[in-house]
């Protein structure tokens, strides 16, 4: 009797909504996958995370134990078990997408898939996703200059160097799961939120925010990771269908969100949002100094020399 054919089956997570621009390229990847492999790989694509109400951290626990295969999330978040990775949000640390990409796919995301392997992580070559340069977005007025900042309640994703970048800015952070952001924007209980246009668009945050202040301070994507268990125990010929699907439909994704946030600066401002250019100079004065001593010495100073080997050097 032949014997059957092992089939690799799990799931991949993502917070962001199915009309979004991370679900359909996670859905074409997998897809792709499941035919290149003959059905060996069954990957269920999950937006919203699933439904599941619980912490990023938690469901990053779920992929060191195994209960999750993939998930997609943003770099900081996962600073609490590598604090290394705080890196990819460090403010006006990348001038373009390709001081970003030069970074994440070569020598220093290669520090980082290591740091992730000791904690049962696969962080997956090329799997970074593009979200965009971020944003400040307001209810009231416009982001002018850095001043205007000054006691500004605003909603910040998990993370310290979220919140610590923007109390050095004068702001009030307030980290919030971003499902929550509409309602709490519609309600009044922030004045403010960051983000890039990709995400003002899939959430409808125009609906309730009006001025858009195009600082760029931030560069944010969604890493892809999995468990290490699942992906060692893999056939390496699964292994690379897997990395050749990632490297054709990441690639499509960051191409197509590259090009929608150039776009949504029209079509946000036909909705009746209202865009102003900021000169981050100031903002960049006030980070220069003690906040990126203290986080060159968190981030450790390989991994300073790494990205600074990219970017160029930093205002230390």
């Amino acid at each position: 009797m032949e014997n059957q054919k092992k089939i690799w089956r799990g799931k991949q997570l993502h917070y962001q909504p199915e009309k979004s621009h991370v679900h359909p390229f996670l859905v074409d990847l997998w897809n792709d996958v499941e035919k290149a492999t003959d059905g060996r790989v069954v990957m269920e694509v999950l937006a919203d995370n699933g439904g599941l109400k619980k912490s990023h951290l938690d469901i990053v626990d779920g992929v060191i134990q195994g209960d999750i295969q993939f998930y997609a999330l943003m770099g900081s978040i996962l600073g609490p078990i590598t604090p290394t990775m705080n890196v990819q949000s460090l403010p006006f640390a990348f001038r373009d997408n390709t001081d970003v990409y030069g970074s994440m796919d070569g020598l220093l995301g290669e520090y980082l898939r290591r740091e992730l392997g000791t904690k049962g992580l696969y962080l997956v070559p090329g799997g970074l996703m593009e979200n965009g340069f971020r944003h400040i977005v307001t209810n009231t007025q416009p982001v002018q200059d850095v001043s205007d900042l000054e006691g500004l309640v605003i909603r910040i994703p998990e993370g310290q160097v979220f919140e610590e970048t923007f109390r050095a800015l004068g702001a009030k952070p307030v980290p919030l799961f971003v499902l929550e952001l509409y309602d709490a924007l519609k309600t009044g209980k922030l004045q403010a939120q960051e983000n890039p246009l990709a995400i003002i668009d899939s959430l409808k945050l125009h609906e309730v925010t009006k001025y858009v202040s195009m600082t760029s301070h931030m560069w944010s994507g969604f890493n892809l990771i999995g468990n290490l268990g699942f992906w060692e125990a893999l056939p390496v010929d699964i292994q690379e269908i897997i990395l050749h699907q990632v490297r054709t439909h990441i690639g499509r994704q960051r191409q197509y969100t590259i090009d929608l946030n150039l776009e949504l600066a029209t079509s946000l401002k036909s909705q009746g949002m209202v865009f102003n250019m900021v000169d981050t100079k100031p903002f960049r004065q006030r980070l220069a100094g003690t906040f990126y001593q203290r986080w060159k010495a968190e981030l450790g100073s390989e991994v300073w020399g790494l990205l600074e080997a990219q970017v160029g050097r930093l205002a230390e």
